[in-house]
Protein backbone atom coordinates (compact mmCIF):
# COMPACT_ATOMS: atom_id res chain seq x y z
CA UNK A 1 0.00 0.00 0.00
CA UNK A 2 2.79 2.54 0.57
CA UNK A 3 4.03 2.08 -3.21
CA UNK A 4 0.62 3.08 -4.60
CA UNK A 5 0.52 6.12 -2.17
CA UNK A 6 4.12 6.92 -3.45
CA UNK A 7 3.43 6.55 -6.81
CA UNK A 8 0.22 9.33 -6.76
CA UNK A 9 2.39 11.67 -4.76
CA UNK A 10 5.12 11.60 -8.04
CA UNK A 11 2.36 11.98 -10.61
CA UNK A 12 0.59 14.91 -8.39
CA UNK A 13 4.23 16.84 -8.86
CA UNK A 14 4.57 16.52 -12.57
CA UNK A 15 5.48 20.37 -13.89
CA UNK A 16 2.93 21.93 -16.35
CA UNK A 17 4.69 24.91 -17.88
CA UNK A 18 1.34 26.06 -19.88
CA UNK A 19 -0.30 27.03 -16.81
CA UNK A 20 2.54 28.67 -15.42
CA UNK A 21 2.68 30.68 -18.79
CA UNK A 22 -0.68 31.26 -18.36
CA UNK A 23 -0.63 33.15 -14.96
CA UNK A 24 2.16 34.53 -15.71
CA UNK A 25 0.95 36.38 -18.89
CA UNK A 26 -2.39 36.75 -16.78
CA UNK A 27 -0.47 38.90 -13.86
CA UNK A 28 1.22 40.87 -16.25
CA UNK A 29 -1.92 42.25 -18.28
CA UNK A 30 -3.40 42.86 -14.85
CA UNK A 31 -0.61 44.98 -13.92
CA UNK A 32 -0.61 46.72 -17.03
CA UNK A 33 -4.27 47.09 -17.06
CA UNK A 34 -3.68 48.58 -13.07
CA UNK A 35 -1.19 50.91 -14.10
CA UNK A 36 -3.32 52.47 -16.98
CA UNK A 37 -6.04 52.95 -14.79
CA UNK A 38 -3.94 54.91 -12.00
CA UNK A 39 -2.45 56.69 -14.93
CA UNK A 40 -6.07 58.10 -16.02
CA UNK A 41 -7.63 58.04 -12.92
CA UNK A 42 -5.18 59.04 -10.80
CA UNK A 43 -1.63 60.61 -11.97
CA UNK A 44 -3.29 62.85 -14.91
CA UNK A 45 -5.90 64.43 -12.69
CA UNK A 46 -2.37 65.93 -10.79
CA UNK A 47 -1.18 67.53 -13.92
CA UNK A 48 -4.56 69.19 -14.32
CA UNK A 49 -3.66 71.57 -11.43
CA UNK A 50 -0.29 72.89 -13.57
CA UNK A 51 -1.29 72.46 -16.80
CA UNK A 52 -0.65 76.32 -18.05
CA UNK A 53 3.18 75.91 -16.38
CA UNK A 54 3.98 72.33 -17.59
CA UNK A 55 3.70 72.61 -21.28
CA UNK A 56 6.92 75.22 -20.85
CA UNK A 57 8.58 73.22 -17.36
CA UNK A 58 7.79 70.19 -20.48
CA UNK A 59 10.07 71.69 -23.00
CA UNK A 60 13.03 72.91 -20.32
CA UNK A 61 13.37 69.59 -19.35
CA UNK A 62 13.51 68.32 -23.47
CA UNK A 63 16.02 71.18 -24.36
CA UNK A 64 18.34 72.23 -21.13
CA UNK A 65 20.43 70.50 -19.47
CA UNK A 66 19.38 71.58 -16.34
CA UNK A 67 16.27 73.14 -16.40
CA UNK A 68 15.33 73.83 -12.84
CA UNK A 69 18.92 75.78 -12.35
CA UNK A 70 19.33 75.85 -8.47
CA UNK A 71 15.51 76.33 -7.81
CA UNK A 72 13.03 74.03 -6.36
CA UNK A 73 13.27 71.09 -8.48
CA UNK A 74 9.88 68.97 -7.76
CA UNK A 75 7.97 70.81 -10.75
CA UNK A 76 10.37 70.13 -13.34
CA UNK A 77 10.27 66.20 -12.02
CA UNK A 78 6.74 66.36 -12.21
CA UNK A 79 6.98 67.62 -15.99
CA UNK A 80 9.56 64.74 -16.71
CA UNK A 81 7.01 62.09 -15.15
CA UNK A 82 4.81 63.73 -17.69
CA UNK A 83 6.87 62.67 -20.51
CA UNK A 84 7.01 59.43 -19.44
CA UNK A 85 2.87 59.07 -19.25
CA UNK A 86 3.11 60.58 -22.82
CA UNK A 87 6.00 59.51 -24.64
CA UNK A 88 7.55 61.60 -27.33
CA UNK A 89 7.55 59.94 -31.00
CA UNK A 90 11.24 59.33 -32.70
CA UNK A 91 11.98 61.97 -34.56
CA UNK A 92 8.28 64.01 -33.80
CA UNK A 93 9.34 67.67 -33.46
CA UNK A 94 9.39 69.46 -30.23
CA UNK A 95 6.67 71.98 -31.24
CA UNK A 96 4.36 69.07 -32.60
CA UNK A 97 5.09 66.68 -29.16
CA UNK A 98 4.02 70.21 -27.05
CA UNK A 99 0.96 70.56 -29.15
CA UNK A 100 0.06 66.18 -28.94
CA UNK A 101 0.76 66.54 -25.11
CA UNK A 102 -1.23 69.63 -24.58
CA UNK A 103 -4.16 68.02 -26.45
CA UNK A 104 -3.62 65.25 -23.99
CA UNK A 105 -3.88 67.18 -20.85
CA UNK A 106 -6.98 68.85 -22.40
CA UNK A 107 -9.12 65.83 -23.15
CA UNK A 108 -7.51 64.42 -18.96
CA UNK A 109 -8.73 67.78 -17.78
CA UNK A 110 -12.38 68.74 -17.24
Amino acid sequence: MPEIMHQDSQQNTTFHPFRLILVILAMLIGISFAAQWYSRNVTMPRYCEYSGDMLERVREVLTEKTPAGQGDRKPYIIAARLTFLVPRKPDEPLNSYLARLQRHIDQQCP
